[in-house]
């Protein structure tokens, strides 16, 4: 209906529309902001419920997402949320300094369960399954097994993987390390500091195509960014197409005059399934931002420049993605990244940064 509407009326009367729309916002805000109102958020709700729809999508989605991680038990299509997350949490104990004899009782027989379930569906990443079975074996061999701990080993204990230690031996062992037996990097400040430099945000690209290798090397990269509880609740929709590339970018809305010339699309997608509560809605944002800077700079090593294109939460391009992609309900868009090679004489924006005596807030 609104698309019919902007293109039925005249110019002027949309113009008068949105400045009456825009000023009853206003008169709103001034209204509901002050203290006696601010002191009270359910108050704050029903105003948003009564004049504005903005939010309902992100409820929709969180308990699309809630129900579907009660439904599967927090395993998914190629990886457990519940497994993902547990494994980290008794990997934090294992790494604990002072470690204590007995830890994680209120979850363990939950994580035992989950394991074998994994096992049994012969669906989850290989490489998460060895994880997850290298610490649980550790874990059962660190700590005093009281009732809880005991019970816990004798589900775990039913997997044949875990009598047959051939399989999971012949792979090094994923389990806690020591700091000290990192790999480290040759990269000091100062090349950092060049790669974050040269890292712009290029939308001119040239005729040259991007080879898929190096996409999911770049991917592979990103995996490597930190991610609460390692649950790692995202996916990298690519559009490797001159012709697919723009149609998806163009959803974004803030492509005009670029976007016909994007010879590559990452949409980067949060799963909401991943958790049972509301409290961990934003995680995606932030696990999803973390990994996609990354990938990012992985790109730019490989000579492959970028732009990251901002999502903001309207309906319609949302309700368009999700129909393109053919996300779930629970799977929200958080960024796009139009992604080629630089074309030599492209401008880019110098876009002065804020230095750290504008950023820096001491406590």
């Amino acid at each position: 209906m609104k698309t019919i509407a902007r293109q039925l009326l005249p110019a002027n009367l949309k113009n008068s529309i949105r400045d009456t729309l825009t000023r009853f916002d206003s008169l709103l805000l001034s209204i509901f902001s002050k203290p006696i109102f601010m002191a009270h958020p359910r108050i704050s709700n029903a105003i948003y419920r009564l004049f504005s729809s903005k939010f309902d999508r992100e409820q929709q989605a969180v308990l699309a997402g809630r129900l579907a991680y009660r439904v599967n038990t927090g395993v998914g299509e190629k990886s457990s949320a519940l497994l993902r997350r547990n494994t980290h949490r008794l990997e934090k104990g294992l790494s604990m300094q002072p470690r204590r004899e007995v830890f994680a009782e209120e979850f363990i027989i939950e994580t035992a369960t989950c394991f074998v379930q994994c096992m049994a569906a012969d669906k989850i990443c290989e490489q998460e399954l060895k994880w997850a079975e290298d610490v649980l074996s550790s874990y059962f061999g660190a700590v005093t097994h009281t009732a809880n701990i005991a019970e816990a080993y004798r589900i775990f204990a039913q997997t044949s993987r875990c009598s047959d230690t051939s399989e999971s031996g012949s792979a090094p062992s994923s389990i806690p390390y020591q700091h000290q037996q990192i790999e480290k990097s040759h990269i000091d400040t100062d090349s950092f500091t060049a790669l974050c430099r040269q890292r712009r945000a290029v939308r001119w690209f040239s005729e040259q195509s991007v080879v898929d290798a190096d996409i999911d090397r770049a991917i592979e990269i990103a995996s490597l960014a930190p991610s609460a509880c390692n649950r790692q609740p995202f996916e990298f929709f690519v559009a490797n197409d001159r012709e697919l590339a723009p149609s998806i970018a163009k959803y974004a809305g803030g492509t005009s005059g670029f976007v016909d010339n994007i010879p590559c699309t990452i949409v980067v997608v949060g799963d909401l399934s991943a958790y049972p509560a509301e409290r961990d809605r934003h995680v995606i944002y932030i696990d999803g931002s973390l990994a996609a800077m990354q990938l990012m700079l992985a790109l730019e090593t490989m000579g492959l420049s970028s732009c990251p294109i901002n999502w903001p939460d309207l309906d319609v391009p949302e309700q368009k993605m999700a129909k393109r992609l053919g996300l779930k309900p629970f799977e929200r868009p958080i960024m796009l990244i139009a992604v080629g090679y630089a074309e030599s004489d492209g401008m880019i924006p110098f876009s002065q940064k804020k230095r750290a005596g504008v950023l820096r807030k001491d406590i």
